[in-house]
């Protein structure tokens, strides 16, 4: 085990100016002096209680993360953290490392998001036993809800009571502030108009009336949720994922939206884990375009990793229009992120499929007929509320699998091909309970809740899902199985490693290919995939490694795949990860 501070007298003066320099940069010099003494203290106290530290790298070719609400998986008459646990290690430990567990905590909206109690597990999802049993086999993430609190939270209720310490936690603003520059990821007023015994009064909500933004000016804002942070981390969190964190900090007459401060925030958050918790992982959850969410990196000095927004609807794209133009442009001018940092590949979450991610990606009508398509295969689209007062596409809210279904008889291998990059691309992989499961749309869960993003968020019953899984057509059983066995196998390469290099290969329409090296230079994987739904063919000279090959083997199928006439053929909706057959091209 790796050796703790036991105390803030241990570490580093430079940490500790960083820290006090992160303040003073949000707060003024004259308020970073006293607050840096709490936040030293908050350590303090956190490395006195906390009982372990991750050991090994930060990350590996072996981290794989399931995402999943705590209660996807339900039992009669038993805690649904228990019921995950178990189906988790019967099933799922050997094809991933970690489970995300979406807000476990006491809510009242948003499916968890929307949270009155940050200390407490829900009782009708089980209680901190639980979660403490589910990090005795997997790591966890969990989820850092700190933009907004719930309206029936004991903060909101000292708020209108005007009592401490809730009575500054919001932002309360006149109605008649001109706000029209803030951007906004929902169409609902910004301002949620609060009856009081003091009268009318109006606080910002960015995302509901029921999810009442927090007041970050206020600094003890901050220590709290440094405190909750390290809660989660001492309760088995690796990975913590910063919640709609772009939206964190407010300057009227700005667009509310990335601002200094939030950058700030986030940062000193870093210093925070490098000194208490070096293990931790800090993720950014911003759906906004590609540029501005990969500006979390910082210069390596923000967050850990950023989830690769774009990656969900650009595949959806290409499996549906058969072309990967827009897919390779995509790939081959992302930059290799910072030394100590990297992305979270997905295709899918318990959001929809993002459309600003797309913006400046593809054209705005090919955007149009993507939607169209979806809505064709039973999906919905939500819009968001635009400065001028107009509305546009925010996300499309389908699940994935019913995403790629077609009509020619490939929707396994039309699925399993978007999952299978998605793995295979630089960063850490994270998958959807959903995903592997092969969930189909959910309309009586839409039907029921009134929510179009409910279609996404079944509540499996473990006996239905057992004859999902065990339906005539074999469909999801087959998914099922082959999907973990490709996260199994993905797992055993080291090309994959997170920080192994990617080289993006200059291919033919509808193809799709990219190289990766393991950081130790053991193995090299070269992915090549088909995205139309018949056979296609490259010329061997494309590839960039080992191209006096003439014979590779396929790791995902185990076959030899050799060239013919100096080209390489791949099948309808295939996918290769090909290594050399010399021994110089590795295993």
């Amino acid at each position: 085990m790796a050796t703790h501070p036991q105390s803030v007298d241990q570490l580093s003066a430079g940490n500790i100016v960083a820290i006090e320099k992160l303040l003073a940069s949000v707060y003024g010099a004259e308020k970073a002096t006293l607050l840096k003494e709490q936040v030293l203290a908050i350590i303090n106290q956190h490395l006195t209680q906390q009982q372990k530290q991750h050991q090994g790298p930060i990350w590996d070719e072996k981290d794989v993360v399931l995402i999943t609400y705590g209660d996807s998986l339900q039992r009669p008459d038993e805690h649904p953290l228990r019921t995950l646990n178990d189906f988790a290690t019967q099933y799922l430990s050997r094809a991933i490392s970690t489970i995300h567990l979406l807000p476990v905590y006491p809510w009242s909206s948003d499916d968890g998001f929307s949270v009155i109690n940050y200390q407490q597990i829900d009782p009708k999802l089980g209680n901190w036993h639980d979660i403490e049993r589910l990090a005795r086999h997997f790591d966890l993430m969990m989820d850092f809800v700190l933009n907004h609190c719930s309206r029936e939270s004991l903060w909101f209720n000292d708020f209108l009571l005007d009592q401490h310490p809730g009575k500054n936690f919001f932002i309360e603003v006149d109605p008649d502030t001109d706000l029209s520059q803030v951007v906004r990821p929902r169409t609902s007023p910004l301002l949620a108009e609060i009856n009081t015994r003091s009268g009318t009064r109006y606080v910002w909500a960015t995302f509901s009336h029921d999810q009442i933004d927090l007041n970050y000016r206020n600094p003890d804002v901050l220590l709290e949720f440094i405190s909750i942070m390290l809660f989660y981390i001492r309760h088995g969190a690796r990975i913590l994922r910063l919640d709609a964190i772009a939206y964190l900090w407010k300057e009227i007459g700005t667009s509310c939206i990335h601002l200094p401060q939030t950058h700030a925030i986030v940062k000193l958050f870093r210093e925070i884990i490098r000194e208490a918790e070096p293990g931790v992982i800090l993720l950014t959850e911003t759906n906004v375009p590609h540029d501005e969410n990969i500006s979390y990196f910082g210069h390596g000095d923000e967050a850990h990793a950023v989830y690769q927004f774009s990656l969900p609807p650009l595949l959806l794209h290409a499996i549906h229009t058969g072309t990967t133009h827009y897919l390779h442009a995509w790939a081959k001018q992302l930059s290799p992120p910072p030394n100590g940092c990297t992305y979270l590949n997905f295709t899918a979450s318990h959001d929809g499929i993002g459309m600003r991610p797309l913006e400046g990606l593809i054209p705005k009508q090919e955007i149009s007929e993507l939607i169209e398509d979806m809505k064709a295969k039973g999906g919905f689209v939500s819009t968001k509320r635009n400065a001028d007062g107009s509305e546009s596409p925010y996300e499309l809210n389908i699940t994935y699998f019913s995403a790629c279904a077609d009509q020619h008889g490939h929707h396994k291998e039309r699925f399993l091909l978007t999952q299978t990059v998605a793995m295979s691309l630089q960063g850490i992989v994270a998958v959807y309970i959903h995903s592997i499961l092969a969930t189909p749309n959910d309309m009586q869960g839409v039907q029921r809740s009134g929510m179009t993003r409910a279609i996404n968020r079944r509540k499996w019953d473990t006996d239905e899902l057992r004859d999902h899984l065990n339906a005539a057509d074999g469909l999801a059983a087959e998914v099922f199985s082959e999907y973990l066995r490709r996260l199994e196998l993905r797992r055993q390469q080291p090309a994959f490693h997170p920080d192994g290099v990617q080289e993006v290969l200059d291919l033919g329409a509808g193809l799709f290919g990219f190289v990766r090296h393991a950081p130790d230079g053991s193995q090299t994987i070269t992915t090549l995939c088909n995205f139309t739904r018949s056979e296609n063919a490259t010329p061997v000279t494309l590839l960039h490694t080992h191209t006096d090959e003439r014979q590779w083997r396929d790791l995902i199928s185990g076959n030899l795949i050799s060239a013919s006439h100096g080209e390489l053929s791949i099948p309808a909706y295939g996918c290769y990860w090909l290594v050399g057959t010399t021994p110089q091209a590795g295993k």
